[in-house]
């Protein structure tokens, strides 16, 4: 009952505030209107704005500052037109640049770091629902930025499609073209406006503007506030139509330290996109590769539980916030990435897109085959989505892993079904001052009991000066969601965090001030397992440097034996109770400039003993053509007798080369001391059409001490995208 009354009154919170806050339109719509033609002419795509249909199309002008200051007009204008023909939608783009001097950026590289490059980005909310849409930029030396938007204005940047683009640079400012293919987004046909906003970072000024005004508090992505792109005539719907990518690979692997020799073996398959309509695509893919795919950033694991890692691979990204975005970020009941972890993943189907104004479904089945130690899976997703109010919904769910052909032997640990079924409810008031989720999922699989549950209940309130947050979730000790990502299970949740800002008249500081986090997990007799609880101070200036300094207690209480140095020493026994007090500094310096840097600190109590912990980020830029970036991580543990002390090292130097927008070299190599490897990862791309990619990737494990190869691998990967 407890529990139950907890989460309940955070969901009465959720309803209430849906009444009071939940219907209101977005608050920029009808006074920021741009309109948009049809041209028959032809457009040519080389940032220079000389066609007759450029000289007669309305401008988005007056551009409105959001960072450092939301008051005012930027000082660096930005002027914006939107065209279309049948095929395209067209944006000309006219950055002034009021400042001297070189335009920063940080490489030609897609994809680019949003706050270290001069750039424009265009957001379109092209279901008029306030969360979901899309995303194109620019940066100053012609390098593309695409993501799809989800959550209101979240941009997932590992989502990439066909489009073109131009930049021209000139003393007095810089002219950007883009031509976005209809095909490649996705729009309720009929529709005759779109939300759409403009985003201009000029780094010179230090400024940040849009063209509908935008509360600093907010990223410029927010869809909550955009304005209108109003169409000359009704969007009308598109036939069926499909992309195919087909790809062929080779590639040889040596296990050295098994005493194996070089294995070839070469590879092909495809994927598909079929457009269904405007709002619907299905995507199909048949034995695909991941080798391309960028290796993760290894760090030091100090913690009791898993670490978690995005999913970047393309099949899963489009919609992907219908099921990716389900429960919380400790709470996922499907995680992609655990698909193919153990096996080759054969085939796969993906449904997904918009019925009508109000719903969204998303349908996955994935099949993947069977080796010398795992059996063949099966893995199904189903999601519906029905947006209320604004742009608050309410998702249900249904995961299922069923393993296909296990053997009836009873001493097997594995279950031949996993099941997760769950309702949840997103609130996102029309302002974005209230955000809030709730949630129940249950389990299923043979012998779960009463408590395969999770239930969680947050809201969060945000304006210019204050946040403030509560998070309670429980979770039955019996809960599995074997697709899914769980860091623990048979707890009592509950996080409230506070933090205000200070906006100083000052010339230097942009705003400074405190915040309150705690942290306290209870088992299911309601007994106290872990508290944490930090006090931090912040301050940021003008020229985006920021200082945090903090104080940290912790309480944990052990429920099984745990290493506090992940080496296999000996445990620290269960039951045993611990509290120890740390300290923290940090400070980020302007990322404007070529070479910038941030460095952190700690020092406390760790356990029974100490630990003192050192990060360091340290960037240099030769603009456009690249950069060198080296990540540090120092641990030292000391922990009496006759525990493991430790001192951990994780060093990863990393190299990209931009020699053109689509010629790349990326050198990234990861000395980790805690698993006592040396990772080295090669990856040449060349893009020789657009989507269309030759790669070759090499990866080599060895020991540190004598740099004995422990295993290595060569990879030629060709796609080609035929529409």
């Amino acid at each position: 009952m407890f529990r139950l009354s907890l989460l309940l009154s955070t969901a009465i919170i959720l309803c209430f505030n849906t009444i009071l806050f939940g219907q209101s339109k977005g608050i920029n719509r009808e006074k920021y209107q741009i309109n948009t033609k049809e041209t028959t002419n032809s457009i040519t795509v080389d940032g220079i704005l000389d066609e007759p249909a450029w000289l007669t199309a309305d401008k988005a002008t007056h551009f409105q500052r959001v960072l450092p200051t939301d008051t005012g007009f930027a000082i660096a204008q930005t002027d914006v037109r939107v065209i279309y023909d049948e095929s395209n939608l067209y944006v000309g783009i006219v950055c002034y640049d009021p400042t001297p001097g070189k335009r920063p950026v940080e490489s030609l590289r897609r994809d680019f770091n949003f706050l270290k490059n001069d750039n424009f980005i265009v957001f379109l909310d092209t279901y008029n629902d306030q969360t979901n849409g899309f995303a194109f930029g620019v940066s100053a030396a012609g390098a593309q930025w695409d993501g799809i938007q989800a959550n209101g204005g979240t941009v997932n940047l590992n989502w990439d499609i066909k489009w073109r683009s131009a930049v021209k640079n000139y003393k007095d400012r810089w002219v950007a073209e883009f031509a976005i293919p209809f095909r490649s987004i996705r729009y309720n046909g009929g529709d005759k406006e779109w939300g759409i906003n403009f985003s201009r970072l000029d780094l010179k000024t230090n400024e940040k503007s849009s063209w509908a005004p935008m509360p600093r508090q907010f990223a410029t992505a927010a869809l909550a506030f955009t304005g209108s792109l109003v169409w000359d005539k009704p969007l009308p719907p598109s036939g069926l139509r499909f992309s195919l990518i087909p790809y062929i690979s080779a590639k040889t692997t040596q296990d050295k330290e098994a005493g194996e020799g070089f294995k070839p073996v070469a590879n092909a398959g495809i994927d598909a996109k079929v457009i269904l309509s405007t709002s619907m695509n299905l995507d199909l893919t048949v034995n695909p590769d991941y080798s391309q795919v960028e290796v993760d950033n290894q760090v030091t694991n100090l913690d009791r539980f898993e670490l978690f890692f995005p999913e970047k691979r393309q099949f899963y990204l489009e919609n992907s916030d219908l099921f990716a975005q389900l429960g919380n970020d400790n709470l996922r009941p499907f995680f992609s990435r655990r698909i193919g972890l153990e096996s080759q993943v054969l085939a796969g189907a993906r449904l997904s897109g918009k019925i009508g104004n109000n719903w969204r479904i998303g349908l996955m089945d994935i099949q993947t085959g069977q080796n010398d130690t795992v059996e063949a899976e099966n893995f199904t997703v189903a999601v519906l989505q029905r947006q209320v109010f604004s742009h608050s919904n309410i998702t249900a769910f249904f995961v299922n892993k069923q393993v296909m052909n296990l053997n009836n032997d009873t001493s097997s640990t594995r279950n031949r079904f996993n099941r997760v079924a769950g309702l949840e409810y997103n609130l996102a008031s029309a302002d974005n001052h209230w955000l809030g989720k709730a949630f129940y999922h249950q389990s299923f699989y043979p012998g779960a009991s009463g408590n395969a549950a999770a239930i969680s209940a947050n809201i969060a309130y945000t304006t210019q000066y204050l946040a403030a947050t509560l998070n309670q979730s429980w979770v039955g000790a019996d809960y599995l969601a074997e697709v899914g990502y769980i860091r623990r299970k048979g707890y009592y949740e509950i996080n409230p965090t506070f933090q205000y800002k200070f906006f100083p008249a000052s010339s230097r500081i942009a705003d400074h001030g405190p915040a309150f986090k705690m942290d306290m997990y209870y088992d299911p007799s309601l007994k106290l397992t872990d508290r944490i609880t930090q006090l931090l101070y912040q301050v940021e200036w003008m020229n985006k440097s920021i200082l945090v300094v903090d104080g940290m207690e912790t309480f944990i209480k052990l429920q099984t034996p745990f290493d506090p140095t992940n080496t296999g020493g000996v445990p620290l026994p269960a039951n045993d109770e611990f509290n120890w007090k740390e300290m923290g500094i940090s400070f980020t310096s302007d990322i404007r400039k070529p070479f910038n840097w941030l460095v952190s600190s700690r020092y406390g109590g760790y356990y029974d003993g100490t630990k003192w912990m050192i990060d360091g980020e340290m960037y240099y830029r030769v603009q456009p053509y690249g950069s060198l970036a080296i990540i540090t991580t120092y641990n030292n543990i000391s922990m009496p007798s006759p525990y493991k002390s430790a001192q951990f090292i994780l060093i990863g130097p990393r190299l990209d080369l931009t020699f053109t927008d689509k010629l790349f070299l990326t050198s990234f190599v990861q000395y980790n001391n805690q698993i006592d490897n040396i990772n080295l990862n090669l990856r040449f791309q060349w893009r020789f059409a657009p989507v269309s990619d030759l790669f070759i990737v090499y990866t080599e494990n060895s020991f540190p001490g004598n740099h004995k190869i422990k295993n290595r691998g060569l990879v030629l990967k060709l796609s080609y995208w035929f529409n």
